[in-house]
């Protein structure tokens, strides 16, 4: 949305911060870029994944397992 303003009639419900980020980027003081799905660390936190994908969101934000058992 920030980089095509055609959108822009229809986007009048979203939030400030999106019109904000709009603005900085033509103004060329941001460089918006596009994050693929599977790169996405914060689903993580926003959604239900399945035990690989969370191992792997958790790898790449350095968060390890401990075990607080003996035996694990």
């Amino acid at each position: 949305m920030a980089k095509n303003p055609v959108f822009h009639s229809r986007t009048k419900h979203i939030a400030i911060k999106h019109h904000f980020l709009r603005e900085v980027s033509a103004n060329k003081e941001v460089e918006l870029k596009y994050c693929k799905t599977e790169d996405q660390i914060a689903d993580i936190f926003t959604k239900a994944i399945p035990r690989p994908k969370f191992e792997l969101l958790r790898s790449m934000l350095g968060v390890t397992q401990m075990c607080i058992k003996e035996g694990c």
